[in-house]
């Protein structure tokens, strides 16, 4: 394609709608937005507009030319991301993601960092989404599970969830407290509603207990917490979920087996930034402060992957 400028003249056509505001949002004349349209319709040998009295409406040729035009947008947003995050200050956008169930710890040390940095506007996106950290959607991620593999990634081993078996208070008194393992069967349990989970503990209780067991079923760890607490049946939980729940009661002890290792994950090119490692840095030394990380190790492990 030979002009840019053509493309994105139409791109701000389909989204004002009309040609008035396409020239208003560019800051140019009515009159190069018109040519532009014209020139890269007769480029294309197709027209990518309807013209009406209200304005301009994008054909099937235009839409398409809008899909294409939106994902580069948001591909030079994203770049912008990535190249303000690469400044030798700690300012603007931090954007981290995890799992949800991290949000209990990683959120109030987020907010002690940004204590310490008030420019700086932290972004925490929790959820199941794993974030692309080479389009720039994220600065720092904590991630579950096996090794990130993505390329250009730097993965470090961060902590280790230990997970046990919890029941509430009210689920014991009305059940009872199981007195071994053999006797799990004859409880209920909340499990989760899909059957391809690959937490360890998921995979443990379905190994053990007929699929009759798991009477209620989520589609998260949060909910799954709420479920346990109102008593609907026995679940797995991480040991520092529980702390902070006084009506939970430990059935089974957390094991090996069970435990669910959390990786940071980091971009190759933002990694060594200044705001980036101030973070980094910050993070590890609270997960040390409150007994969650061993200490320091050199480099803290830095592998490319």
């Amino acid at each position: 394609m030979d002009s840019w400028d053509e493309i994105r003249t139409a791109y701000h056509v389909a989204r004002a709608g009309t040609v008035s505001g396409a020239a208003a949002e560019m800051g140019v004349h009515h009159a190069t937005v018109i040519r532009h349209i014209d020139a890269l319709e007769a480029r294309l040998g197709t027209r990518l507009f309807q013209r009406h009295a209200r304005g301009y409406t994008p054909t099937e040729a235009g839409f398409d030319l809008l899909q294409v035009a939106t994902a580069t947008d948001e591909q030079f947003a994203q770049l912008a991301n990535r190249i303000k995050g690469q400044g030798e200050t700690v300012g603007g956008d931090l954007v981290v993601t995890s799992l949800p169930r991290f949000s209990p710890v990683l959120a109030p040390i987020l907010a002690r960092f940004q204590g310490l940095y008030p420019d700086l506007v932290v972004r925490y996106l929790a959820g199941s989404r794993l974030f692309r950290l080479e389009y720039g959607e994220a600065h720092v991620a904590i991630r579950a599970g096996a090794p990130p593999e993505q390329p250009d990634n730097v993965v470090q081993k961060f902590v280790s969830e230990q997970i046990a078996l919890y029941g509430a208070r009210v689920y014991v008194k009305k059940h009872g407290m199981p007195r071994s393992e053999a006797e799990l069967v004859r409880h209920r349990f909340v499990g989760y509603n899909t059957k391809d989970t690959r937490a360890p503990y998921d995979r443990w209780l379905q190994a053990h207990l007929p699929e009759s067991a798991i009477t209620f079923r989520v589609s998260d760890h949060r909910t799954l917490l709420d479920a346990v607490l109102a008593g609907a049946g026995l679940g797995f939980l991480t040991t520092a979920q529980a702390e902070r729940h006084a009506d939970l009661v430990e059935i089974l002890p957390p094991r090996s087996e069970w435990a669910s290792q959390l990786w940071l994950v980091t971009h190759v090119d933002l990694h060594r930034t200044v705001k980036v490692q101030s973070f980094l840095r910050f993070l590890k030394e609270e997960m040390r402060r409150c007994g969650m990380l061993g200490p320091k190790k050199g480099s803290d492990g830095d592998t490319a992957g």
